[in-house]
């Protein structure tokens, strides 16, 4: 695969990760005015919060060239979720971090996003290092990061969001 900075879309098997567009707006609303959804990314948000939280997701894609993406099924372009990097002033590390809308979790389709990313961390930003931050009681999450063959490391205060567990991918 040719790899460069900035790539708007990268397909999988199953998926498609794309840059963020208005139209995404409504299935991202949902996700974050759901409580269970929201409890590990931030938080539970209401339509104009969930907005802002959309701009600064396209926004990190603008200042650093790279950030999360939106994810499709490329089968039925339905909207899967998001799954990318990150890395704003004063955060730690280069992040991999990831979500999926309930009717898509289960499938394996994390997994896969994921790994793309992973790869585009080590070819394209040439990373000297990749973690997730997964709150301790966020088990599926935890469950995933160890089948990326990401290992606990330590538990650490992460900003404004309290105790998180960092798992190094590497």
């Amino acid at each position: 695969m040719h790899w460069k900075v900035g790539m708007e879309s990268i397909e999988t098997k199953h998926l498609k990760l794309r840059q963020w567009s208005e139209s995404d707006f409504k299935d991202f609303a949902q996700y974050y005015a759901d409580e269970d959804n929201a409890r590990y990314v931030g938080g539970q948000k209401d339509p104009d919060q969930a907005w802002r939280h959309m701009a600064l997701q396209v926004g990190h894609w603008k200042l650093k060239g790279f950030g999360y993406w939106a994810v499709d099924e490329k089968d039925t372009n339905k909207f899967v979720g998001c799954v990318g990097l990150w890395q704003s002033p004063g955060w730690p590390e280069l992040e991999l971090g990831y979500w999926l809308v309930k009717e898509h979790q289960g499938k394996g389709y994390a997994l896969e996003a994921c790994l793309r990313c992973i790869d585009y961390a080590r070819e394209v930003l040439n990373a000297s290092s990749l973690v997730s931050y997964i709150d301790p009681r966020n088990e599926p999450s935890i469950r995933l990061a160890k089948r990326l063959g990401a290992v606990y490391e330590n538990t650490i205060e992460l900003a404004s969001y309290g105790s998180h567990c960092v798992f190094r991918h590497f």
